[in-house]
């Protein structure tokens, strides 16, 4: 009986008990040029992602005459750190704004998750009337553009205080990222499986029981994405910023960042400009490499049931 695998070229149980092995065919010519255009592509893709990057670094490292020449000068000819340092020691200090804006941006995350993962979890879970319709008002509210609530919210929380404060910024940053931080936490909580909440309950569980002992550490992720996006919206809006804080000490990043870009005489200052960006990027880059892992599969939550 003639071996098949002997015709074929290919190892047979024979040819693997006396110590043979299967060499990997070559990839043919088509799917070879499928790969190199797919890597080339991949590489097309990052570099101009990671391009403007490398044109506000560099600009940041230029003397502050080279960083503002017309025509343009895009490589230093002389790397300098003065714009560093002019962000740094400009008026109440670089870490003053910086540690204002942490604190409002973890303010924010701490509020969006008080109200976010037990409204998610009543959203996915509890048999509420109309609760899709509940639910497709609180994201129609995201249509609203977030400008024309700033009066009102000034005229209340000026009333009420809350104005010229962090805890008030933070508020309003959290009424801008509520109804977002909700639609996550539902995806979250639909995607466990009803048997784990069917044997809680047989376990003698409550709501809240069942949602402390069970449901939250199964949402780390989808809470861990919620913190995320808190963060970097916090961490980078202007405009709240700028009409609730009047004092010099209150400043977040981004308001400090309009203020060293105006420069002496009201002359755009293009060198220090670039320095805060590249300052204001780093705390969001590394948040985000910690928490990448958690922050993809947050994000997957809820797409496959």
């Amino acid at each position: 009986m003639t071996d098949i695998t002997s015709n074929t070229g290919l190892a047979g149980p024979r040819d693997i008990a006396r110590g043979g092995t299967v060499e990997a065919q070559p990839v043919g010519g088509g799917q070879q040029k499928t790969v190199y255009l797919i890597a080339a592509l991949c590489i097309f893709l990052i570099t101009l992602m990671l391009l403007p990057l490398m044109m506000s670094f560099l600009a940041s490292i230029k003397t502050p005459a080279d960083a503002s020449a017309i025509p343009p000068i895009y490589f230093p000819r002389t790397l300098s750190l003065e714009n560093y340092a002019t962000v740094a020691t400009y008026q109440a200090g670089l870490w003053t704004y910086v540690s204002n804006s942490l604190f409002v941006a973890f303010l924010t995350i701490a509020f969006c998750l008080f109200l976010a993962v037990p409204a998610g979890f009543a959203l996915a879970r509890f048999d509420i009337p109309w609760k899709e319709v509940i639910f497709l008002v609180l994201l129609a509210s995201m249509m609203i553009p977030y400008q024309a609530l700033l009066t009102p919210l000034y005229l209340l929380f000026s009333k009420l205080g809350l104005t010229n404060t962090h805890v008030g910024l933070a508020i309003v940053h959290t009424i801008l990222q509520l109804p977002f931080s909700v639609y996550l936490m539902r995806n979250s909580f639909e995607g466990i499986p009803k048997v784990l909440e069917e044997a809680a309950v047989v376990d003698g569980c409550d709501s809240l029981q069942a949602l402390r002992r069970i449901f939250l550490p199964l949402v780390i992720p989808g809470m861990v994405t919620v913190s995320l996006f808190a963060f970097i919206m916090s961490w980078n809006e202007f405009i709240a910023a700028l009409v609730f804080m009047s004092r010099e000490t209150s400043f977040t990043v981004p308001v400090m960042l309009t203020g060293v870009s105006t420069g002496r005489f009201r002359i755009m200052d293009w060198g220090a400009l670039q320095a805060g960006v590249i300052v204001s990027i780093i705390p969001c880059v590394l948040i985000y490499l910690l928490l990448q892992r958690y922050y993809v599969s947050g994000m997957l939550s809820g797409a496959v049931k």
